[in-house]
């Protein structure tokens, strides 16, 4: 968790991204790598998840976040937030996948080779 922020202050300068979105990135990863620690991997400490970037500096942005556990796509399974609710009527959890859709222009999960690979994709 702690390399993220690095992370996106270093894609912001390769991708040129505004300051309001990578702040808006910076919290969508928070959330969804904390959700990939806390559930991917039942029970262990210290297994591989990775978080890379690639497109095209200015013109779209692409981060994939790949963990090798429990088979999960989040784009299909987890429950959409009702944000009309204040939070006391809100169930815990389920904001990541919010904060994730509000900032990037598409979000996509796929399974290949026993991995969650979710793809977020940023036309810039």
């Amino acid at each position: 968790m702690a390399s993220l922020e690095p992370f996106v202050g270093e894609i912001s300068e390769i991708f040129q991204l505004p300051e309001e979105f990578a702040f808006s990135l910076s919290l969508a990863l928070d959330e969804t790598v904390a959700n990939v620690v806390m559930y991917a991997y039942p029970g262990q400490t210290g297994m591989p998840l990775h978080v890379e970037a690639d497109g095209i500096p200015g013109k779209q942005l692409i981060i994939r976040i790949i963990d090798e556990g429990v088979p999960f796509d989040p784009t299909k399974e987890a429950p959409e937030v009702d944000t009309t609710l204040s939070t006391e009527e809100r169930e815990v959890g389920g904001l990541g996948l919010f904060l994730v859709r509000q900032c990037m222009d598409e979000v996509n999960y796929e399974r290949k080779d026993d991995k969650n690979i979710l793809t977020l994709i940023k036309n810039l």
